[in-house]
């Protein structure tokens, strides 16, 4: 299965922030779009857990 998760760049924060409309609850923020990513890797599939186990 796939998910869309975009990145953008707040130049305001200096960070990098992901959302996605695909996994309700992932908004997270990172200083580098690596480590960004890398949190995202983590985040993404524990939020599917959860967001499954309400249903």
């Amino acid at each position: 299965m796939e998910y869309e998760v975009h990145f953008t760049w707040d130049s305001e924060a200096s960070v990098w922030i992901a959302e996605s409309k695909d996994i309700p609850g992932l908004v997270l923020e990172g200083g580098s779009l690596d480590a960004l990513m890398e949190r995202v890797r983590y985040a993404a599939p524990e939020l599917l857990d959860l967001n499954s186990a309400k249903k």
